[in-house]
């Protein structure tokens, strides 16, 4: 069943209050590899289903990156393999965050039933409105400025646990408050979450100052093989299965990789080439605002933002850089 997508925004809210108070048991689920929006938005959903005092598991494919483990609440979420000992039938009454396609919740998809009852709460805008429920706002910054906006809407108060969580979804997915989707929104929502002792300085150094060796290594060895298009309009950059068997790397130490061709002067679109097999490569896309790179990765069957987007391929790492370079080439 798909989310009625002619709904205004505060309709949508009301429903979702309904779906909410109508169940009993939860599924909070985000996407593979969660980012700091996506684990921020697992937890807020938590919290607010305490506050109405439903039982809920918090659960993801891969877990909680290192970094997000200071979130309260974190060593709740759970990974695939841990659902074996906590679940003795497939749920039923399910929520999504952050998750622009249903698929994007990977192996969580086993211990779901195919007739389970989802809302769906996100902010990616190639989002198709799946699941009985969509709160589905484009332009919201991150999937936590629309929780947000929920628990104001049911009149619930907040406390430090939900504001540090909050304020750390903004801050990842707004890039420390520099991309062109900190609105005044946005700035209200830090306002409001740092009146209730949230510590954003030291969010802030953890999640954008602060890097693993790994992580470092990584850039080195990234920048090595930097390349660019004819008109250097078009950068991008490569990571092998070797990279990250020597440096002892994790996904999460990819994080931000991209923006480096990106943030060159005169660079329309950066890449990022993570080779995970032979056959397979997972491509991050990086826009300065010329070309919609959602458009050009769900062109391949994936998705995102105008300016934020990625997909996966399958070929050589040589065949799916060359066919990317020449797709955003088209978009230029």
């Amino acid at each position: 069943m798909t989310g009625l997508t002619t709904q205004s925004y505060a309709q949508q809210i009301e429903r979702a209050r309904n779906f909410i108070q109508e169940g009993n048991h939860f599924l909070v689920v985000a996407h593979v590899q969660p980012d700091g929006d996506a684990i921020s938005s697992t937890l807020a959903v938590g919290w607010l289903l305490r506050q109405w005092n439903k039982s809920y598991v918090m659960v993801n494919e891969n877990g909680v990156p290192n970094k997000l483990n200071y979130l309260p609440g974190s060593d709740q979420i759970n990974v695939h393999a841990e659902l074996e000992n906590i679940a003795a039938k497939p749920f039923d009454t399910v929520i999504c965050v952050d998750c622009a396609d249903y698929a994007r919740i990977g192996k969580i998809a086993e211990w779901i039933d195919k007739d389970a009852r989802i809302l769906n709460i996100d902010h990616h805008p190639t989002n198709d409105h799946y699941g009985e429920v969509a709160v589905i706002r484009e332009d919201a910054a991150a999937t936590v400025e629309i929780l947000f906006d929920m628990i104001a809407s049911y009149g619930l108060t907040l406390d430090l646990e939900v504001a540090t969580v909050l304020y750390t979804g903004l801050l990842t997915d707004t890039g420390g408050f520099r991309y062109s989707n900190t609105t005044p929104h946005v700035m209200t929502i830090a306002s409001e979450l740092l009146k209730q002792g949230v510590n954003g300085n030291d969010i802030a150094d953890r999640l954008l100052e602060k890097m693993s060796m790994a992580q470092m290594q990584l850039i080195q060895r990234g920048l090595s093989r930097l390349a660019f298009s004819e008109d250097h309009r078009i950068a991008w950059l490569y990571v092998t299965p070797q990279d990250m068997q020597e440096t002892g790397a994790l996904n999460e130490d990819l994080e931000g990789l991209v923006n480096y061709p990106r943030n060159i002067d005169g660079v329309e679109v950066g890449l990022l080439f993570k080779q995970v097999d032979d056959t397979g490569v997972k491509v991050s896309m990086r826009s300065a605002g010329l070309a919609n790179v959602a458009e050009i990765a769900q062109s391949f069957s994936g998705g995102g933002h105008v300016r934020a987007a990625g997909c996966k391929l399958t070929g050589t790492l040589e065949e799916v850089i060359t066919i990317v370079i020449e797709r955003v080439k088209q978009a230029l």
